[in-house]
């Protein structure tokens, strides 16, 4: 069974909105791209998916926009290129190596874990919390900003129960940021 992992960028006190922490560097970039080419699909929300596909998807004419640095473009050849799920009851269709994941979430999913593989990576706010309440997901990563926003998304905001969690891995960066790695505990009974 492959393993999902969750993995957003979160500020000190807990913001999860995508523009809320530091802008990304080099450093962050190497970072996410090594994790995202670790997994062999990613799942998004309808959501994460729209915003992810406008930033990230190769233009038609097949040159990165200007806007684009050097360093940002292995991570948009890597995010571009993975196999991707969409979780959506409003999409009709998806492109961008996408498909739409039919039926209920919990088992759709699991039959997601089922297959073989190495991992799947999940980002977003909406849909990792309705994954953590079902218990689906095997491994939170946090890169946690040295910012503290004041405001917006907070993370699993609404999380029905208490997830005990053990800490698998923490990096820390030149800019001030540490991603940290943790699996749900086994809690003794």
């Amino acid at each position: 069974m492959r393993p999902l992992r969750y993995s957003i960028n979160v500020t000190l006190d807990g913001c999860c909105h995508h523009e809320a922490g530091l802008p990304p560097d080099e450093e962050s970039m190497r970072y996410w791209t090594a994790q995202m080419e670790r997994a062999d699909a990613l799942v998004f929300g309808r959501a994460t998916y729209e915003m992810m596909e406008s930033a990230w998807r190769r233009p038609a004419t097949g040159t990165w926009p200007d806007w684009m640095d050097e360093w940002e473009i292995p991570f948009a050849e890597t995010i571009d290129e993975a196999k991707k799920y969409v979780v959506s009851s409003t999409l009709s269709g998806v492109d961008w190596n996408a498909e739409l994941v039919p039926g209920d979430l919990g088992p759709a999913v699991q039959r997601l874990k089922e297959q073989p593989g190495e991992g799947l990576w999940v980002g977003g706010v909406t849909l990792p919390l309705a994954l953590a309440d079902l218990g689906l997901i095997d491994e939170y990563e946090f890169l946690v900003q040295p910012v503290l926003a004041g405001h917006g998304p907070t993370l699993l905001a609404g999380l029905r129960e208490r997830i005990q969690l053990e800490l698998v891995d923490r990096h820390e960066f030149q800019s001030g940021a540490v991603a940290v790695r943790y699996r749900p505990a086994q809690v003794p009974t």
